[in-house]
């Protein structure tokens, strides 16, 4: 699996944030400064964001975190990753990014404040492996926040399983040429588990001594927050 996802965003990767404007009609920006909120993330802070496709999570805790702060920005395609620099330098903030994989995070234990992970926990082999492997190389105390998509109930269930079944994919494919990614993409949203479900996933980690979820914009996301145990 690990092989053909690498695979498909490294096809999409140079259509891939004009694409998430348009479908997401720029709510994902919302969603991350949120991300940043709910981690308690403070200037001086180092982080590691995993899974950092072009970058912008990772940039919106460099804005937080300021000058005196570290951020790290990783992902294991590094068609994805290529165009995050750029973006940094453009918006005058200085992130390191480096291609690695969240499964295996070539780190020391204890080198971060915060790692996060957004809309890519889902694209792993292995959800509570990556989760111990953010957990481990966050301070005791520390946070390890996931933001994912949802399913959403109630009356934004029908009219989202169609916009994501139907609308995403023609558009998506029309504009990157690879249909097949943004059907693969709504259809692992749809699967993966989200809410309490997810929150089982972190207990099974048995990492960290508390967990919460914040739900956002009617359960489409989630914000999933762990404070790594201490020893």
């Amino acid at each position: 699996m690990s092989e053909k996802v690498r695979n498909m965003f490294a096809d999409i990767a140079d259509d891939y944030d004009r694409i998430n404007s348009i479908l997401s009609f720029g709510i994902h920006n919302a969603w991350r400064k949120r991300t940043v909120l709910e981690s308690d993330a403070k200037p001086g802070d180092r982080v590691l964001d995993c899974a950092t496709g072009t970058g912008d999570l990772a940039l919106e805790f460099k804005r937080t975190v300021g000058h005196e702060g570290y951020v790290l920005g990783t992902d294991f395609c590094k068609e994805m990753i290529e165009h995050a620099p750029g973006k940094a330098e453009g918006k005058k903030l200085v992130v390191e990014f480096e291609v690695a994989d969240a499964m295996d995070l070539p780190y020391d234990d204890n080198s971060f404040d915060v790692a996060s992970i957004a809309f890519g926990i889902r694209n792993v082999d292995a959800p509570v492996t990556c989760l111990k492997e953010m957990a481990r190389v966050v301070k005791p105390g520390g946070r390890v926040v996931v933001l994912e998509f949802g399913q959403p109930k109630g009356v934004l269930k029908m009219p989202y399983e169609l916009y994501s079944r139907h609308v995403m994919p023609a558009i998506g494919g029309w504009i990157s040429g690879n249909r097949d990614a943004y059907k693969y993409l709504p259809e692992t949203s749809a699967k993966f588990p989200a809410g309490d479900k997810f929150i089982e996933l972190m207990k099974k980690a048995k990492s960290f001594g508390k967990s919460r979820a914040v739900e956002l914009t009617g359960g489409i996301a989630f914000v999933y927050i762990g404070t790594v145990k201490e020893n």
